[in-house]
């Protein structure tokens, strides 16, 4: 276990330098100056700067650089924003999508079990029909495409009854999450609901269910002890990297629903070219998508006792 661990853990860490390698040269590769443009600064500043990242100097000694900085844990320095760090934009911005995030994947979890497992149970019926219809929507439809039709209801509904029933953008109670996370979190509950589907459609013809049944276990007890609880491993499975993904990649909800999350900075630094916080945040995304998937690599040996990590 303990060697399966530290494997685990340096993979991880050889995937995070292979990321902040490939940002590194994405990001020199994009033509322009990135202090120029609209960043208007005196050439003490500009002199500063280019000895801080070595941009003066050739690309292999910025890779030096850059690396040692990221090391230290140093993200850099924005140069759109005056006297703010990226360390300090991860640290103000990252606890307000990582809040969105987790309400997103809690509705994500819950409804696609659940809708997973009525669609099982209602096979080729007409919830089964429903439901499927309703997730090959959810699928198919992009994510900006549902953030804006869910703010026109919202301004249509709030019109309506004349009160505003729910906010349609902004941030700072419970009622301003509520429809950005399930707009954020429905591909994902939608995916969820198909694999919990077949997962348990493929349980309901294993052996140790039509053994349960031989012995006349009452229904719901096999659907909740035997086929629900087993069905749900490889749900479990995705959901380490979809809270990762859910976390780190409300890009579009953000800036629709105006939430003043760290996916919304980054796009923001994307417009405005500010390459510190790209690749900052880009590592930051990356290592923690990595650190979502070991913990989940780790936690299915526990949930499963028919699994032995070696």
């Amino acid at each position: 276990m303990r060697w399966y661990v530290a494997k685990r853990i340096l993979q991880g860490l050889v995937t995070v330098w292979f990321i902040a390698t490939a940002t590194f040269f994405a990001m020199h590769s994009v033509p322009g100056d990135p202090l120029l443009n609209d960043r208007a600064m005196s050439p003490e500043i500009r002199a500063n700067l280019e000895a801080k990242y070595g941009l003066d100097q050739p690309l292999a000694r910025q890779y030096l650089v850059y690396m040692g900085n990221l090391l230290r844990g140093d993200l850099g320095i924005s140069f759109v924003h005056e006297n703010q760090s990226v360390n300090d934009i991860i640290r103000e911005r990252f606890p307000v999508s990582a809040i969105l995030g987790i309400l997103a994947i809690i509705i994500a979890a819950v409804g696609g079990v659940l809708w997973g497992a009525l669609t099982a149970l209602y096979r080729n019926r007409l919830p089964d029909y429903i439901i499927m219809f309703l997730v090959i929507l959810g699928i198919s439809v992009p994510s900006f495409v549902v953030a804006a039709l869910s703010q026109l209801t919202l301004v249509t509904l709030n019109q309506a009854v004349g009160v505003s029933l729910l906010p349609v953008a902004g941030w700072g109670t419970v009622w301003h999450m509520l429809v950005p996370a399930l707009v954020l979190g429905l591909s994902t509950m939608a995916y969820l609901t198909r694999l919990m589907r077949s997962s348990m459609l493929e349980i309901a013809h294993s052996d140790y269910v039509r053994t349960a049944k031989s012995k006349g276990l009452p229904p719901a007890r096999i659907f909740t002890r035997h086929q629900l609880r087993n069905a749900i491993l490889p749900v479990i499975t995705v959901l380490g990297p979809q809270v990762a993904i859910i976390t780190t990649g409300g890009f579009v909800v953000e800036m629709v629903f105006a939430i003043p999350g760290l996916g919304r900075f980054f796009v923001e630094a994307v417009q405005q070219l500010d390459y510190t916080v790209i690749m900052g945040t880009t590592v930051f995304y990356g290592a923690f998508l990595v650190f979502m998937v070991i913990v989940v690599d780790l936690l299915y040996g526990f949930i499963d006792p028919r699994i032995s990590l070696q």
